[in-house]
This record gives C-alpha cells, sequence and structure tokens, in this order.
C-alpha cells in the first residue's frame, strides 16, 4: 500500500470514527432530554406572593416569607405533596439560592391512576427555584406532552469542518457579569472566564468563556436559518485533560445544543453575553425544536 493510499485510508477511519462517537454522543443527549423529570417535562412555572393561596394544579398553599418559600397542606384535598423534608401538617420551609434549583416533593394528581409497571412514572414533581429574587414553582410531569411527543432533537449531520482548535485567554479572576434570561423580566448572574477566538471561513468573532474552569461553555448566537435565537457548547481540550490553563481549547459546534427553553415555554436559561454572536451561520448541532 502506498503512503499516500495509508494517509487516505486512515483519514477515511479517523472521519468515520467521529461520525460514530457524534453519533452515539446524540444518542445520550437524547436519552438525557428522555428522563421522566428531565427538561421535556415541564409542565408549569408559577410565582408565590407573600399571602398563603392556592397555585394551579398544585397541593397546598403557598407563599414566601423572611426570604423562604413556604407551603402547607390543605385539610380534605386529595392531592397531598410528599418528600423526605416535606412536613406532612406543614408548614414546610424551602430555601433556594439564586439561580438555583431544588425538587421538594412529588405528588399525585387527582383521578391519575399509581405506577402501573416500572416505566410508568405518574407523579408529579414540585421544583421550587430562585429567579431574580423571586420563587418560582416550576411542575415536572413525566406525562407531559412535550415528553410525550418528542420523537428526537433534530441536528445538522456531523461536519468535521465545525470542529475548531481555539485560542484562548483566560482571566485571572472570574468576572461577573449580569446577562438577560429566557423569561422576560428575569436575569441571569454569570462568571466570564475568559475568551476564545472564533474563525471559520474567512470570517472572526471573540467571544466569551462562562460556566466553570472545569467545565467552560460557550452560549452564542449566530446567522444560520432554523435554529434557536441561541445555542449553548461545552469546550475541552483536544486531550481530555482539564481545560484550564490550556492555550487552546477544542469548540466542536456540532455539539451545540439548545437550551431548555427552546423545548418549552416554562425554561428560564440564560442569554449569552452583548457580543457573543458569530457573524456566520453555523450549520451545526441541533435545529430549532419547534
Amino acid at each position: 500500500m502506498t503512503e499516500a493510499l495509508q494517509a487516505a485510508t486512515s483519514g477515511t477511519n479517523v472521519a468515520e470514527e467521529a461520525v460514530r462517537e457524534h453519533a452515539a454522543w446524540r444518542a445520550d443527549r437524547e436519552r438525557e432530554l428522555r428522563e421522566p423529570y428531565g427538561w421535556l417535562s415541564l409542565t408549569a412555572l408559577l410565582w408565590p406572593t407573600a399571602t398563603p393561596s392556592r397555585l394551579p394544579g398544585v397541593p397546598g398553599e403557598w407563599w414566601v416569607a423572611d426570604g423562604v418559600l413556604r407551603t402547607q397542606p390543605v385539610p380534605g384535598e386529595a392531592a397531598v405533596l410528599v418528600g423526605e423534608d416535606v412536613e406532612p401538617d406543614g408548614p414546610t420551609v424551602i430555601g433556594v439560592g439564586e439561580g438555583r434549583g431544588r425538587v421538594v416533593g412529588t405528588f399525585l394528581p387527582e383521578g391519575r391512576a399509581g405506577s402501573a409497571g416500572p416505566d410508568d412514572t405518574p407523579e408529579v414533581a414540585v421544583e421550587v427555584i430562585v429567579r431574580t429574587g423571586r420563587y418560582g414553582v416550576r411542575l415536572r410531569d413525566p406525562q407531559a406532552a412535550t415528553r410525550a411527543a418528542f420523537t428526537g432533537a433534530p441536528a445538522f449531520d456531523h461536519d468535521p469542518a465545525w470542529v475548531l482548535d481555539v485560542p484562548v485567554r483566560w482571566y485571572d479572576e472570574p468576572e461577573p457579569v449580569t446577562v438577560g434570561a429566557a423569561r422576560p423580566g428575569l436575569v441571569h448572574h454569570v462568571e466570564v472566564l475568559g475568551e476564545v477566538d472564533v474563525v471559520h471561513g474567512g470570517r472572526s468573532a471573540t467571544l466569551a468563556l462562562t460556566g466553570t474552569l472545569t467545565s467552560p461553555t460557550v452560549l452564542f448566537s449566530d446567522e444560520a436559518d432554523g435554529v434557536a435565537p441561541w445555542r449553548v457548547v461545552e469546550v475541552s481540550t483536544q486531550d481530555g485533560s482539564a481545560p484550564a490553563p490550556s492555550g487552546t481549547l477544542r469548540l466542536d459546534l456540532n455539539r451545540a445544543v439548545n437550551l431548555p427553553h427552546a423545548f418549552t415555554d416554562f425554561g428560564t436559561g440564560p442569554a449569552p453575553l452583548a457580543g457573543n454572536h458569530l457573524p456566520f451561520a453555523v450549520t451545526a448541532g441541533e435545529k430549532a425544536p419547534r
């Protein structure tokens, strides 16, 4: 076999392996989306007030007092919130940090049958979140129409041209920045870890890195049609070592994914930093799911 033929064969094998690895990664991504209490299960996002009151579709009364969320059961109510930290007779006190979420318990909706088998998960989970200083109650229902109708997240085919090795400049200290959110009236507080220079097809842009030093991410928008307003992609090193303090990172835009709000109306994900826009169409990664 000639050297040229060997090189061509080797290149073909590498390309085929990349496609196989990407297909396996896509399968894992969709399995995660299909989890019973995953992002496809969101059915409501409600905002309790300072006055004890009922929330639509949620057992008990809910209110905010002294900087924490409180709930207590309503006598005679068929559906009851249960969980390790739930006080059966109330009140249950729930504290959550800004930008965080916590599932406090589950309940079986009135009129819904209990579990009929190992794959049947009828209970609705109640998640408490804090966004922009406000307590919210979000429902995660495995029988949500969004999850039941899910047949996969549409995505572009794998293209090696979108696997980019980009130079990175780490900041001496993370810089706190406030950005917008998928829902009007909310903000997110993120930390900028550094910046990367992205070049493709003769066009270039500098994007901010957020996330953590061990799992940095790029949240970006671009010029492609048929994609969500913004997507996110994790960055890594070529050899799989810790990203910081490497001087070059691998940005595989085939792995750009949608945030939860692209699938459901009840996600509150952060918006990109101002300027985190690629001035060209990224025809890679996930497409808009709806």
